[in-house]
Parts: C-alpha cells; structure tokens; sequence
C-alpha cells in the first residue's frame, strides 16, 4: 500500500505539471473504486484551473475554484502523467489536461477512491479526526507523551492511529521504532517522555529519507514518473527477519501486532 512516502513522491512529481493547468476533459472508465466516483465528476472539472496541489496524511488533493478533487491510492493505485491515449486495463481515470498530458489513475485492486468535495477540507468526514502531519511542527514528543498516557496498547499500534499522528505506515513505524531503540510490543503508556523524543525524530528522520528516495517498492509503487522508490535498500528491520541486526548483529526477531508484521532486535529495542 503506497504510504504517506509514496504519496508525497507523487505528489511532488506531478504538481509541477499540474498548477495553473486547465482541465479540458475527464473520461471515467470504472466508476466502482473503494466509493463510486461521483457521476457529476467530468462536470465539476471540465473548463476549470487547478489552483493547487497538496497532501494531507495519505490523500491527494487538487484545489480548484469550486472545490477540491480527492484522490487516495488504495493498496494498489498510482498516477502518472503521460500522453498516449490507449489505456491499459486497470487505467480507471484519465483527467486531460491543457498541455495535452494526461493524468492517468491506474488501480488493480480498485481500492482507492477519486472524490469531488464542494465543503472546506477539513470538516469533511475523511478529515475532520486527523491527527497532525508527522514532518510539521505541531508533531512533537509533548503531543505522544499526554496522548500515550494510560494506554496499554503497543508502541508501534499507537504511532499508527491517524488521530494521534498520520502516515506512520507500518513499514516507517518499524524503521523508526528500530531507530529508536523501542520495542514495537512496548505498552505506550509506559514510555517515558525522553523515549518518546526520540521516537518524533526517529518519525521525522526516516519519513524524510524515505520520500527523499522516492518511497519504498515492496510491489508494485511507481511514482507519477513511472520510476520506482529505492528506500527498501535501506530499510534496517521491515523484510529482514532471521537477519543479522545491523547494530549488533544479534538475529531479528518477528511479531505480529494488529494483524501487521513488526521487526525488531530484541537486543537493541526495549
């Protein structure tokens, strides 16, 4: 599933191509995504200028003068920019632009969504119980610490929950757990402040890596150039169980946790 990395990636590889365009037209070839795409979709586009694009956790989002278009990419969705005109089979949306360039939605699974909200972003149901965005300011060791109080669930289950902080995906909340020095089965409300600064940065820092790197392919992520993310090269835990800890080479240990498989050094994390 492209995670808050992937999302930012394509985010940042189609808003160049994207602001101050016209659209010129919308073609909907599967409208039964995760939500039926609205059948009014092509009207409310069609003729306008997209204003801006931006992310908020793992959505999407195009501002244009009557409202915002939504896109979230499910466990198997990308976008990307092209200019040929015969799509594939599992290419659900073509929204064309003035440029002549195509942003093409393609979903296998079918599990993402492509939305049309004529209200303010953030009291829209998807939205209105988010938590902050983990690379802002507001995201901080203070907001987990009073959060994290009293709660007997674990660690990594936590850092998870968007309402207390979005896009810490599984696979960045084993990086950074491991960053860290935690162990992911540790009860959140028995972590102590200074152990939880070191978890906001070690949040900070591998989400930054990883969007620096384009995201991580696990399967089949491409970004809205078509290119792959490389993070997976460094990942320190998440797909390495049986492997040698790269602190200390003790074997790394795997739990499931919510269903989601945690990776961890029983000798480094605590």
């Amino acid at each position: 599933m492209p995670e808050l990395p992937e999302v930012e990636t394509t985010l940042r590889g189609i808003e160049p191509h994207l602001a101050g365009r016209k659209i010129v037209g919308v073609v909907v070839r599967q409208a039964q995504l995760r939500w039926p795409i609205p059948d009014d979709l092509s009207a409310q586009l069609a003729g306008r200028e997209i204003l801006a694009c931006f992310r908020r956790a793992k959505y999407l989002l195009f501002a244009l003068p009557n409202g915002h278009l939504l896109i979230h990419l499910g466990m198997s969705g990308s976008l990307r920019l092209t200019s040929e005109s015969d799509p594939g089979r599992h290419d659900h949306v073509d929204i064309v632009l003035d440029s002549g360039k195509i942003l093409r939605y393609h979903d296998p699974r079918r599990f993402g969504a492509v939305l049309w909200l004529d209200g303010p972003v953030s009291e829209h149901r998807l939205f209105a119980h988010l938590g902050p965005e983990p690379l802002l300011e507001d995201f901080d060791e203070r907001r987990l610490f009073v959060l994290s109080r009293g709660r007997k669930t674990p660690v990594k289950t936590f850092i998870m929950d968007n309402q207390v902080v979005v896009g810490v995906g599984n696979i960045y909340a084993n990086e950074a757990l491991f960053m860290a020095g935690i162990k992911p089965l540790a009860m959140a409300g028995g972590v102590s402040r200074q152990r939880y600064a070191r978890l906001t940065l070690a949040i900070k820092q591998v989400l930054e890596k990883a969007i620096a790197e384009g995201g991580t392919t696990l399967k089949d992520f491409v970004g809205g150039d078509g290119k792959p993310g490389y993070f997976q090269q460094q990942l320190n835990v998440y797909g390495r169980t049986g492997e040698a800890c790269v602190k200390c080479d003790g074997v790394l240990k795997e739990v499931k946790i919510a269903g989601r498989s945690s990776v961890f050094c029983a000798r480094c994390q605590r």
